[in-house]
């Protein structure tokens, strides 16, 4: 596993996330957050493995993926949230997110779950083995762990190396296919380690942009685009071509991010 050192230190208490938790709900950010194709593949695995139950979502920030997960399917979960960062939390209990606010490793919690999620969150985290180790006491027996980071033998990778917009100084871990499943291992029995998302867009924006940093509303901006052309019904022969490429890339560990399953033992 590639990590960050040394490590800012508002960013391994969390405190750096709380101090910009306001630059989470912009609008472009909300608005794509809570858009009904943003968590098209993560609810779709999701539901796949886990038909219903308790379900913590680990680093919910505002909530979307469980505000879409009760949309989809109410009365299947019981959801609750979880993040160091209040205003984001503030919003996703404003949308009916039950939440909790905290350091998830200092967090005490008076039943087991189902499931948990840390979807995009495992990369920011400067103990990401204290936070599987914890994960793995607070699940049921037999209970699920999804999670989802950044692919570090990604195409995008490959061909952007350091140029790439999600290697930054917010992400303390990066893991390859390889190292993810070994991470996991140590708490979990792999069920399936996968790889999703492709984003053409990015990689031809950070090819030009050279090695300037992308700031949080030009990435806000571009998802907002981005979901814009995934709800457009007339751009179907385009998503045709990029679900193909999308599947091809998955198929070889390429995507841009990789998702892993893990069971309790």
């Amino acid at each position: 596993m590639i990590y960050a050192n040394p490590v800012p230190r508002a960013m391994a208490s969390g405190a750096f996330y709380d101090e910009s938790g306001a630059e989470y709900l912009a609008a472009d950010k909300l608005q794509s957050d809570y858009a009904d194709v943003r968590f098209q593949r993560e609810l779709k695995l999701f539901r796949r493995h886990c038909r219903g139950g308790s379900v913590l979502d680990v680093g919910c920030s505002s909530g979307g993926f469980l505000f879409q997960l009760n949309q989809r399917f109410p009365g299947d979960y019981k959801i609750l949230g979880t993040d160091v960062s209040q205003e984001p939390l503030a919003h996703a209990a404003k949308m009916g997110v039950p939440v909790v606010s905290g350091n998830f490793l200092e967090q005490r919690f008076e039943e087991q779950f189902d499931a948990m999620t840390f979807w995009a969150v495992m990369e920011h985290l400067f103990e990401p083995g204290e936070f599987l180790k914890k994960a793995a006491t607070i699940l049921k027996p037999g209970g699920l762990c999804f999670i989802l980071v950044p692919n570090m033998d990604s195409l995008a990778v490959r061909l952007l190396g350091p140029k790439y917009r999600y290697i930054f100084p917010e992400h303390l871990n990066y893991f390859s296919p390889r190292t993810l499943r070994q991470f996991a291992g140590r708490e979990l029995q792999v069920l399936q380690l996968t790889a999703t998302h492709f984003n053409p867009v990015v990689i031809w924006n950070d090819l030009r942009r050279g090695a300037r940093e992308v700031p949080r509303a030009e990435r806000a901006e571009l998802l907002k685009r981005t979901t814009a052309w995934k709800r457009s019904p007339w751009l179907w022969p385009a998503k045709l071509a990029y679900a193909g490429a999308e599947k091809v890339l998955a198929g070889g560990l390429l995507a841009d991010n990789l998702v892993l399953v893990g069971r309790k033992r």
